[in-house]
This record gives structure tokens, C-alpha cells and sequence, in this order.
């Protein structure tokens, strides 16, 4: 019997009566009551487009997005992840009606990565219900035959990841990276609040997208889930996620809460904060896990001095990187009821952006001297090492405490 990788994964659009299937070219059009699903709530059996109905999405062909990323250009080609690769495209306005031209991202599902059609489906009944300008927006999806595709609005800066760690790129300003912490912030904040509460569950760096103007937008909600309801307290699943950034307590029980999503961004805010990775095996073996590294040092003030990301060169508001720090270490606690809630964390974070970039350090000016015009102080030393020179065997005199070159060197 022969085995297709169709019979493995639901299909998109299930029905008894198979009819001709017509061109994808349609929208996921709005509904006057639109009542968010769940993806527990998506059996496979019914038409995706009919669930999503009120999420305007867009549903692509194959096709479509082939010219949309000129065949899936190598010159295109914006990175990978678990997921799969993803392109550059630009979207014509004479595509389709309704649809304006512009740039787009597009995502395109590895059937040999590590994720897979489950993870494509929760993204796509997410982000197509979610709607946040802390949240990356998507625009459209392609479910044909084997091809799961994914088609965002494009984020020019690309991922904090990359801002913050790639070699020699300039350092992002201590402004800067409160902006981006506030605006990833905020997006928590909303999936916590919402309505139906949702849990992200893969809060980093890398997670973390940026528009021109360094906006924040969390991405990549494959592993979101809906958050506990009633009376629970909490989700029970199996424990995924990446290393550095999952809280202890779910990697211990795999009961995962709001908290858990704390603790995470907890860890990126160490990360803008130290201008380290949340896992580094190239450092020290006591410094590899930034958070049980640093933790301990974000409360005492000249500790805090040591670990700050040096390529800030001191150009920081003090009290600005101790508030922030002491955000940190709350959200990094190891009792998850300890931690703030996102909105507190957000009200923290708004705080700061009026502090200003001033630097720490203190810095001294040294005047030119002038080549025709020496010193006193500097024929005074040139006297004394010609006299030395004349009264004494060796040029190289040793200098006493109470030599009078010893002390002008002090004084100098």
C-alpha cells in the first residue's frame, strides 16, 4: 500500500462530495458577529476559510506566491527557522482587488523540519483571528495539496536576534532597546487579556520582529496555546520551546501559565540588557545560562555596572538600567505567583522612555599642545634627563619615591 505525505497530514478543506477544486484567488471574508476559535475547536472536517470567516485572510495559490517571490528567489531568501524558509516577495497591487501592493514575507513549511501541519494550523487560526500592532500581521495563507505556506506583512529590521548579536552591526542604543522591550511587552500583554486568553509559549529574541522604526511585533505562534479556563489553573502539555528562555517550573511539569510567558521575557530583557545570548557554551561554565548567571547580580548596583552590555559604552540613564534590571530579576523569579503580570511590566517599562541616553563614564579632555611651544613642565623634564644624562654613568636612572621626575610623572 502506498504512503503519501497527503494521508499523513488533515487536509485544509475536507468535504464529502469532492468537487473541482477553483482557483485560489478568494478572501476570508468578514462576518457581522466574529467569535474567536480555538484551534481544540478546528476539527479538519470543515473548509478553514468558512472557520476563519471575519479574519479577512487572504487564500493564495502556489502560484501566486511563486510570482509574488520570484519562484522563491535565492536572492530573496530573508533566513530559516524550525518552521522552514522565508522570502521576500512584493505583492502587486493588480493581483488581486482589495489586496494593496506591497512587501511581504513568505513562510513556507518544510515537510522534513521540525514542525509541521499542526504547528502551520495553530499560526494560522491565531494570528488570522489576533490582531495587535505589537503583533505581526498576517495576510494570507496557502493550503494546496501538500504546500503549506504562510504570507506576512514584511519587517524590514528583521528579528531582535539578529539586531542584538549579529557581528559587527552597530549596537542598538539603550532607547532603543526599552522601545523594543515596551512594544514586546505589550504584545504579552494582550495575548494575557485577552478575551480567550492565549499563552505564546516560544517568547525570544528571534520571535521578536522589527519595522523601520524598531517597532516591536511578536511572530512565529506555532506553538501558542489557549490559555486556562474556569477553574483551571493551568494547560498541561507536553514541554517545548527553546533552551535558556522556558521557565523552571514548566520544564519541570510541563503546566504551563501567563507566568511561564513572564519568565521568558524576563530572559530577553536580560539579553538587551547584557547584550548576551540566553545560552552561551563558548563562556565560562557559570555564565553559560544567563539568567541563573545574572539574576543574582541586577539588585546590587555596582554588580549591575559589570554585567551591562559594553558596546553601550556607558551611554545610559543609571536609574533607568537599575529599573529595568529590577524588572528583570522579578520576572525571572523561581515561584512563578512572584512574577508581575505583563500589564504591570508594561507600566514599569513606559516609565522609561523618557529617560535620556547620558553617558556614565567620565571623560577627560586633554588640550593640544602647541609642536613650536613647549611646556614648562616639559623643558623642565627634558633639563632634567639632559642633566642625568651628564652626571651619571647609565641614561636609564632609576626613579626613587623621592625622585622630583617620580613625582612630576604623579602630577602629570
Amino acid at each position: 500500500m502506498k504512503i503519501t505525505w497527503e494521508s499523513l497530514v488533515p487536509s485544509c478543506c475536507i468535504s464529502e462530495n469532492p468537487k473541482p477544486k477553483p482557483k485560489q484567488s478568494k478572501l476570508v471574508t468578514k462576518q457581522s458577529s466574529f467569535h474567536r476559535i480555538s484551534v481544540s475547536d478546528f476539527s479538519g472536517s470543515e473548509d478553514l476559510s468558512i472557520s476563519l470567516a471575519g479574519s479577512n485572510l487572504h487564500i493564495f495559490s502556489v502560484q501566486e506566491l511563486k510570482v509574488i517571490t520570484q519562484n522563491f528567489s535565492s536572492s530573496n531568501f530573508l533566513g530559516e527557522g524550525g518552521f522552514g524558509p522565508v522570502h521576500k516577495g512584493f505583492i502587486d497591487d493588480k493581483l488581486r482587488p482589495g489586496l494593496k501592493a506591497q512587501p511581504v514575507a513568505v513562510k513556507l513549511l518544510d515537510l522534513d523540519g521540525t514542525q509541521g501541519h499542526r504547528e502551520w494550523l495553530t499560526e494560522v487560526i491565531f494570528l488570522g483571528q489576533l490582531r495587535h500592532p505589537h503583533l505581526v500581521k498576517l495576510i494570507g495563507y496557502c493550503c494546496e495539496e501538500e504546500h503549506r505556506l504562510l504570507a506576512y506583512e514584511y519587517m524590514p529590521r528583521g528579528s531582535l536576534e539578529n539586531q542584538l548579536f549579529r557581528r559587527y552591526s552597530v549596537s542598538l542604543p539603550w532607547s532603543t532597546r526599552m522601545k523594543i522591550a515596551l512594544g514586546a511587552a505589550k504584545g504579552l500583554a494582550f495575548l494575557h487579556e485577552a478575551e480567550k486568553p492565549v499563552i505564546y509559549r516560544d517568547f525570544k529574541a528571534s520571535n521578536i520582529l522589527l519595522d523601520s522604526d524598531y517597532n516591536a511585533k511578536l511572530s512565529d505562534f506555532g506553538l501558542a496555546k489557549d490559555g486556562p479556563e474556569g477553574d483551571d489553573t493551568h494547560v498541561s502539555t507536553r514541554v517545548m520551546g527553546t533552551q535558556g528562555y522556558a521557565a523552571p517550573e514548566y520544564l519541570m511539569t510541563g503546566h504551563l501559565t501567563a507566568a511561564s510567558d513572564v519568565y521568558s521575557f524576563g530572559v530577553v530583557l536580560l539579553e538587551l540588557l547584557t547584550g548576551r545570548r540566553s545560552v552561551d557554551k563558548s563562556r565560562p561554565n557559570r555564565e553559560q545560562n544567563l539568567a541563573d548567571w545574572a539574576r543574582p547580580q541586577l539588585k546590587d548596583a555596582r554588580k549591575l555596572g559589570r554585567i551591562i552590555d559594553p558596546r553601550l559604552e556607558g551611554l545610559y540613564s543609571e536609574e533607568g538600567v537599575q529599573k529595568a534590571a529590577l524588572v528583570a530579576y522579578q520576572c525571572l523569579s523561581h515561584r512563578p505567583k512572584a512574577r508581575p503580570d505583563m500589564s504591570t511590566v508594561v507600566k514599569t517599562l513606559e516609565t522609561l522612555k523618557d529617560y535620556k541616553d547620558i553617558s556614565t563614564m567620565t571623560f577627560v579632555y586633554i588640550a593640544p599642545v602647541d609642536q613650536h611651544k613647549q611646556s614648562p613642565q616639559k623643558e623642565l623634564v627634558n633639563k632634567r634627563n639632559t642633566n642625568s644624562h651628564h652626571h651619571t654613568k647609565s641614561p636609564h636612572k632609576k626613579l626613587t619615591p623621592n625622585s622630583p621626575l617620580h613625582n612630576d610623572f604623579h602630577r602629570a
